[in-house]
């Protein structure tokens, strides 16, 4: 059986993360939406997403197929009715699609004419951005359980302090010595050829992906990941980092989210709690307003290749767009379009040509090339994003 993840109608309101990517490549626990149902489904697993993004990202369709909506995360039971969906037949949660069979020569999907079979047991959905850091305490939970399932953990060194070991697992190649690590609130999961450096304070749950690294004395805790190659310092609480990100210094970050192939200045600071105690409210890219998001506490939404220089503050519930550029003192506004270049004394376009000279030298920093493909990608958002920006 071939399985194809598809965007399905949460990929507007995961904006600006999706600009770059599919739904299935978020990040949220310890590995990516697509990397969880490949592990789950024992397969290779490509994508349904937009057009200008099915280059990097394309779909193989076979004689029968599988597709999966995205912004559900696989549970063991989810998985099983999976595999054994028959032709006409579809799996929903109440009024949501989940996953649906089709072959190659249906000329339509009419999912009316379809059985319909109910999923009825809880699972994490991703469907705003907020659900990436506010629902990843329960996602590293389930991806540790099911990444450490009968096998066993690298030793932890003796100069390790260590609060609950039962629920720490370090994969071959982790480098640390002299940290605190605190299981008793979560799952701590330590990735393949990372480091941890002296006096690191570290409470689960929390996921240092593969090659990541936490600098000397940083303090992290409330569910935090940090993605491939990302690297981190300071203070970090509830918040996601996907990879080849870097927030070296100090400075705070709380109940957020930074795309790959950002970089935050030393010390930049975002808040995360109204002066007023209100319900944090975040810039809508479907509604182009504010929506509420339900939530008390909520911070900075930042999209991929975006920078921000050395003391950079951000208010309560920002969103920066892709490749923005922001320095300066004082607060930005707290919808920062793609491709901004400025900061509280106002934004200008950041043109391409500007930007992807940037872009090249940070790629080329990790011996990846700036090709067309990639370049394609980020001119189109560049276009689609025009109407947001101010000159």
């Amino acid at each position: 059986m071939n399985y194809i993840l598809f965007d399905g109608p949460a990929r507007d309101a995961l904006l600006p993360f999706t600009f770059t990517r599919p739904v299935a490549d978020i990040l949220i626990g310890i590995m990516t939406i697509r990397e969880k149902w490949e592990m789950r489904l024992g397969s290779t697993i490509t994508t349904i997403t937009e057009e200008y993004l099915s280059q990097k990202f394309p779909m193989v369709e076979v004689e029968e197929n599988v597709m999966i909506n995205a912004s559900f995360l696989p549970t063991a039971n989810l998985v099983e009715m999976i595999q054994d969906l028959k032709e006409n037949q579809a799996i929903y949660k109440g009024e949501d699609i989940i996953a649906f069979y089709t072959t190659e020569n249906q000329e339509e999907v009419d999912l009316d004419a379809y059985e319909i079979l109910q999923f009825s047991e809880d699972c994490i959905t991703v469907q705003n951005t907020w659900d990436i850091f506010s629902k990843n305490n329960a996602a590293i939970c389930q991806d540790f359980e099911f990444v450490t399932a009968d096998r066993k953990s690298q030793p932890i060194p003796k100069s390790v302090n260590v609060i609950a070991p039962e629920n720490i697992f370090l994969e071959e190649g982790a480098k640390l010595e002299f940290v605190t690590l605190n299981a008793s609130t979560g799952p701590i999961y330590i990735g393949r050829n990372t480091e941890i450096m002296e006096n690191a304070v570290i409470r689960g749950p929390f996921a240092l992906c593969e090659s990541a690294s936490v600098k000397m004395g940083a303090k992290v805790y409330g569910a935090t990941t940090v993605g491939n190659g990302s690297r981190i310092g300071g203070e970090v609480k509830n918040s996601v980092i996907f990879p080849n990100s870097n927030k070296g210094h100090e400075g705070y970050l709380g109940d957020s989210v930074v795309g790959e192939w950002c970089n935050l200045g030393a010390d930049t600071n975002n808040s995360n709690l109204k002066n007023n105690y209100e319900e944090v409210k975040l810039w809508s890219y479907e509604t182009e307003g504010f929506a509420k998001t339900g939530l008390q506490f909520c911070g900075l939404m930042m999209g991929d290749h975006s920078k921000c220089g050395i003391n950079t503050m951000f208010n309560t519930g920002t969103v920066v767009g892709v490749s923005a550029n922001i320095f300066g003192t004082g607060f930005p506004r707290n919808f920062i379009p793609s491709f901004s270049w400025g900061g509280a004394a106002g934004f200008t376009t950041y043109n391409t040509k500007k930007a992807f000279e940037t872009v090249k030298l940070v790629l080329s920093r990790r011996n990846i090339a700036f090709d067309a493909v990639e370049e394609s990608i980020l001119e189109h958002v560049f276009d689609e994003t025009k109407k947001w920006r101010r000159d």
